[in-house]
């Protein structure tokens, strides 16, 4: 496949991340045994990943700006583009072991998503997506599950833990939800349940309460793999919104009026 300029930007620094974030990983797996735990351990896990993909970014692109999980706001010179960075998407998971986790990079063009990158770095799965040029999975192409009933379909879901807000209107739309699907899953990373709908698979996926950085290259993959992905209301505003439901074209629809009710 091939990629543009500033794909291949995006590529090379969530490659150099995932890098160290591989080794801090297996290092996690070590420290599951000890007292204290890898709590801190991770945490500095995360911003050094996110220091690496702001090093990597800024210096090729230096007008650029950022929002990213840690920094927050980052002004650039360019007004026109931002980048949209989460450095370790699955926390939770990469904390206890999980290798469930992901680097996540999208980049916004005058307020539209125009390119996607989503890494795993334990499993080597390398998503891509550019605005009118397809989702990839390292290099093949991807299209979204062409499952048409709920009957038949797995979806994914986000389940709010502690700290989390909507306990309540959760398990209301896991109530509609389960009784109508073959199955339901929570791997614990937007990131990838996005990227595992554009590749087919999952059939679709459901979220409220997310931050921009969790979910904006991958809903580029999903579109550019041929499904849909909007707010929690059917409407083009999931980044603003932070609510999300992913599919095809029948399965979307179909988990949308169960999460509205």
């Amino acid at each position: 496949m091939a990629r543009s300029p500033v794909l291949n930007v995006m590529v090379q620094a969530v490659m150099k991340a995932g890098r160290g974030m591989r080794r801090d990983f297996g290092e996690v797996e070590n420290l599951q045994v000890s007292a204290k735990g890898p709590g801190d351990f991770v945490t500095a896990a995360d911003r050094k990943a996110e220091e690496t993909l702001y090093q990597e970014l800024a210096r090729v692109r230096p007008g650029y700006g950022f929002l990213m999980e840690e920094r927050g706001v980052v002004e650039g010179t360019d007004p026109d583009h931002r980048w949209i960075v989460d450095p370790l998407d699955g926390t939770t998971n990469f904390l206890h072991g999980i290798p469930m986790f992901a680097i996540s990079v999208g980049l916004e063009r005058a307020g539209q998503l125009v390119a996607g990158v989503i890494f795993n770095p334990v499993t080597d799965e390398l998503y891509t997506a550019e605005r009118g040029g397809g989702a990839f999975l390292n290099d093949r192409r991807l299209r979204v599950a062409g499952r048409r009933d709920l009957v038949d379909a797995v979806v994914a879901c986000g389940v709010p833990h502690l700290g989390r807000p909507r306990h309540d209107l959760f398990r209301e739309e896991l109530s509609r939800v389960q009784g109508r699907v073959s199955g339901v899953r929570r791997f614990g990373s937007a990131a990838l349940d996005l990227a595992y709908v554009a590749s087919g698979r999952l059939d679709g996926f459901w979220e409220r309460d997310l931050k921009p950085w969790d979910i904006a290259a991958g809903l580029l993959l999903v579109k550019e793999a041929g499904g849909f992905a909007t707010d929690a209301e059917g409407q083009d505003a999931a980044l603003a919104r932070g609510s999300v439901v992913a599919g095809n074209e029948h399965i979307h629809g179909q988990l949308l009026k169960l999460v509205k009710g």
